[in-house]
């Protein structure tokens, strides 16, 4: 059976990073995008990362063109806009799609996965989360303008978490 650990991926920086190394923590995957209406929303998942990090948790940050081409940026680009705007502490990945042909293998699965409150399927927009388990499995998958700071969000990183 797949799971988050299963997959290798390029970081900002360009050095491929097993996702592996996020065993036993939870994560909480998104594409992300520098020029949306929903960039704010770094800030709430840093807030996560910095409030929840230490109990086993994560953010990881994928960077997605594919909606409005909202992240256009090189690498170098995305790295400097979200150190400079929100202090991005959590990790961050290489531009990758998240649907269509060229899909990332990442989002092939998580996208074929049964989930709630959010179903499988194409990712609607950029800042789609999926609540993945210690396991590396995925439990939940939230939509793009769902806060990451919300009740439902936070809730359901606590029951994770454990």
């Amino acid at each position: 059976m797949t799971t988050l650990h299963d997959f290798t991926l390029p970081t900002l920086e360009g050095a491929e990073r097993p996702l592996s190394e996020h065993a036993g923590k939870v994560a909480l995957v998104v594409n992300v995008a520098s020029a949306c209406g929903l960039t704010p929303h770094y800030e709430g998942l840093e807030k996560l990362q910095r409030s929840l990090g230490e109990r086993g948790f994560v953010v990881l940050g994928f960077p997605c063109n594919q909606f409005g081409a909202q992240e256009p940026g090189t690498a170098e680009q995305i790295r400097e806009f979200c150190t400079s705007r929100y202090d991005v502490t959590f990790p961050m990945y290489g531009k990758l799609e998240v649907n269509g042909a060229n899909r990332s293998p990442l989002y092939a699965w998580l996208t074929s996965e049964a989930t709630a409150p959010d179903g499988p399927g194409d990712v609607k927009w950029n800042f789609a989360k999926f609540l993945i388990g210690r396991d590396g499995k995925v439990v939940a998958r939230f939509a793009p303008t769902v806060a990451p700071t919300s009740p439902e969000i936070v809730e359901a990183i606590e029951r994770a978490l454990g």
